[in-house]
């Protein structure tokens, strides 16, 4: 068993396309898609694509804190998608997609807080910053069809205009951090 396993929940959009870019985190030791922040109990694609659950399509990450720091991803968190624009990512619209980190314990929230911080002195980005921090409250798995979706699926159009480039973007920016097998 390992000690220094952590987990947090990164919502960034559409959970195909942030599950697909940490899987390849060295450090990361799971990842799983799901909903949370909202107020139905156990939804269903079909509801939280509604966008009247309140819930956001996330991702669960457990990662082993000894091999990969929580700032690397949250670097690679703000690096893979747009948390400037409030309740939308690219084509996908509405507070199902919107730019949020549930944490787990405090120090998960202080380090989310200092880093957005820091990006926003740093003015990396050209808007505000509208990433919410939650603590995590109930995290709802998936359906199974949802998880591992892009390596299950990659041919997919959507995978290859979507997923494809932001993964493309971890490779080459990141590629001390990524997995090696």
């Amino acid at each position: 068993m390992k000690h220094n396993l952590e987990k947090i929940v990164f919502a960034g959009g559409c959970f195909w396309c942030t599950e697909a870019v940490f899987q390849r985190i060295d450090g990361v030791e799971k990842v799983v898609s799901g909903y949370t922040g909202g107020t139905i109990k156990n939804p269903a694609y079909k509801e939280v694509c509604s966008g009247r659950t309140g819930h956001a399509e996330g991702i669960e990450i457990s990662f082993d804190s000894a091999v990969v720091s929580l700032d690397t991803l949250l670097e690679v968190f703000f690096a893979t998608h747009d948390p400037t624009t409030l309740n939308r990512q690219g084509n996908d619209r509405g507070s199902q997609y919107r730019s949020a980190i549930f944490y787990t314990n405090a120090i998960q929230k202080q380090k989310a807080e200092a880093f957005i911080a820091l990006l926003t002195a740093n003015k990396v980005f050209e808007n505000p910053i509208v990433t919410q921090l939650e603590p995590l409250t109930t995290f709802y798995l998936a359906e199974e069809g949802h998880q591992d979706y892009y390596n299950q699926n990659s041919e997919q159009p959507y995978c290859q205009f979507v997923i494809s480039p932001k993964v493309e973007k971890i490779k080459k920016y990141y590629s001390e951090k990524l997995k090696t097998s």
